[in-house]
């Protein structure tokens, strides 16, 4: 035996561990070392022929594995895959959105399959034939388009959103050359309510506007997962703000409204409404101005709801108490101009009572004696200075006052000189009214990500503002926003606006801010509810005829979604009578 012989014979690799390995890998183990001895003999025997047909052979097994696996693996994605893993990982770029809900699951937006269709006319033999079938089958196609498409040389989309309705009586006419591509679709099942905030999304599978755009990027990964995008609002609150903005701004007849319900602990937006509205599948047939959302986009100078931000202000920083006194016996004097109050009391009185009576002439005395350094402070923490946080991206920054001047502050002192949006107002009130923490307005159900809310003002101001507010609906100028047992407070603002260079009685605004239950400790669920109509056509307009009743409206019906129950306070009872003041005229303290 010559030396090569041996080599023959030696043990196959591994032999001697059979016991310790598995089937298949002595399998694969044999198969080698006779692959390579297969080689060896064919060299020794000087017939390199052999040698290559072994070598073509373990060439032609390695492809046919890979073919194999290939094939299985395909297979396994065509047949045995999950139905929602077809097409979603296929393609990144797929149009999926996720359902838009509410924060209960209740369906805002969806996206419904329609088809776009196609013609190519060289494949087509009757094209006059061809025109009057699918004309019959789909009357709403354009005539014009589908006679353009006919006559061409090149396949061409005649028409999109095809429902599978539509597809199928035009499928069944079995024209050459008709092809269908389907498309998703974007359908909004309520129709014109919470349009503004909603928004749209184009076929692209893009938000465009409102919601859709603020969080297209977390829409379209929760489609490709399967999952729904809640918003912070709740429907049933959306439906009553809607419902009685419409009826107010159609009592006043006014030019426009706008209504939001807020989450002054978390800064959830409940609800959001600007009047006129809309149909977004109709858009083109809106009333001028409908499209824009008043909410976040339109400037307004507030009036006296601003009295809030200055005398928070005023006790937050200890320049005046409750008790501190203004002399409001005749007009303030700056300069030229000389600031009056509306209902003049023509007195001294208390900061209570210049609040109370909205005394523009006491407010005015305060932000003077504060200085513009502390007025721009306070305003800075209130979110008046930017834009608000809502994540809509149609929110618009405020429009601010040139100069910080003595007669500016006292405009500034009662919501003239700055324009804000009623999102930046409501944003302010909230943060005064839950113990004075500044917390981001937000549309994400739980509010916004990873929000840190900062401490603007002490809790005894927030108190105090809070004290102040119930005040004012009780025996101020908000009365007609009281509803019974929900301890209600709030301040009305009233402004005129500037027409031509001039400040137009004709041309006003009413608003009023409120916040209920006042009661309870400052970490307690508490809901703002702000309403604003603009260029009322009735008198009086100002914000406690106009504004006010619909705040009562609105917090009458949404108290049993919110879970605030109706109960007495040292002002009201459960059911809203006046509860009797003790007079000790006997003077013998009983």
């Amino acid at each position: 035996m010559t030396v090569q012989d041996h080599r023959y014979h030696r043990p196959a690799p591994g032999v001697d561990l059979q016991g310790r390995l598995s089937p298949f890998w002595r399998w694969l183990s044999e198969l080698v070392w006779r692959l390579e001895h297969g080689f060896e003999r064919a060299r020794a025997d000087a017939r390199p022929e052999e040698d290559t047909r072994v070598r073509i052979f373990l060439i032609l097994i390695v492809f046919s594995c890979v073919f194999a696996g290939l094939a299985l693996g395909a297979s396994y994605r065509a047949l045995l895959a999950p139905a929602g893993a077809r097409g979603s990982g296929a393609s990144p770029d797929a149009l999926v959105r996720g359902d838009l809900t509410d924060r209960n699951g209740e369906l805002l937006a969806i996206n419904i399959v329609h088809y776009g269709l196609y013609i190519d006319p060289a494949e087509i033999w009757d094209r006059g034939l061809a025109y009057r079938q699918l004309r019959r089958a789909l009357p709403r196609i354009p005539a014009e388009r589908l006679r353009r498409v006919l006559d061409g040389d090149r396949r061409l989309i005649v028409l999109t959103g095809l429902t599978p309705q539509e597809k199928a009586a035009v499928h069944d006419l079995a024209l050459g050359g008709v092809t269908f591509e389907p498309e998703d679709r974007r359908a909004y099942p309520l129709g014109t309510s919470a349009v503004h905030l909603i928004g749209d999304a184009d076929t692209g599978g893009q938000g465009i506007s409102g919601a859709e755009l603020a969080f297209n990027d977390e829409i379209r990964a929760a489609g490709q997962r399967g999952e729904s995008f809640p918003l912070s609002i709740d429907l049933r609150v959306q439906g009553v703000v809607e419902n009685e903005l419409a009826a107010a701004a159609i009592k006043n007849q006014a030019k426009g409204a706008v209504a939001i319900v807020t989450d002054v602990q978390t800064g959830e937006v409940l609800a959001m409404a600007s009047w006129p509205n809309f149909s977004q599948s109709n858009r083109g047939a809106a009333p001028d101005g409908a499209t824009l959302n008043r909410a976040v986009s339109g400037h307004y100078e507030m009036g006296s709801v601003f009295k809030t931000f200055t005398v928070a202000a005023g006790l937050d920083t200890g320049r005046a108490d409750m008790g501190t006194l203004f002399d409001a016996s005749e007009a303030f004097q700056i300069g030229d101009r000389k600031i009056k109050d509306f209902h003049a009391q023509n007195r001294v009185m208390t900061l209570e009572e210049v609040y109370l009576h909205s005394s523009n002439i006491g407010t005015s005395q305060l932000a003077v004696q504060m200085g513009p350094d502390t007025m721009r402070d306070y305003f800075r923490r209130l979110g008046l200075l930017d834009a608000s946080t809502i994540e809509l991206k149609e929110s618009a920054r405020p429009v601010l006052p040139r100069r910080w001047d003595n007669s500016t502050l006292a405009s500034l002192s009662f919501g003239y000189g700055i324009m804000i949006t009623p999102a930046q107002m409501v944003q302010a009130m909230g943060a005064l009214t839950n113990g004075g923490r500044m917390v981001p307005l937000s549309l994400r159900r739980g509010g916004a990500r990873g929000a840190k809310p900062q401490q603007i003002v002490t809790e005894d101001t927030s108190r105090a503002v809070l004290e102040l507010m119930r005040a004012n609906v009780v025996k101020g100028s908000g009365g007609f926003a009281d509803a019974p047992g929900l301890r209600v407070g709030g301040k009305t603002g009233s402004a005129n606006k500037l027409v031509n260079g001039r400040y137009d009685p004709s041309h006003a605004l009413g608003s009023f801010a409120a916040v209920f239950p006042v009661d309870g400790p400052l970490t307690a669920k508490r809901y703002a509810v702000f309403v604003l109509m603009d260029e009322p056509g009735t008198y009086p307009k100002t914000g406690a005829y106009v504004a006010a009743p619909a705040v009562r409206n609105i917090a009458d019906r949404i108290a049993g979604f919110l879970g605030v129950e109706r109960r007495a306070d040292r002002w009201r009872t459960a059911s809203g009578e006046k509860i009797p003041q003790y007079q000790d005229v006997q003077g013998d303290g009983l």
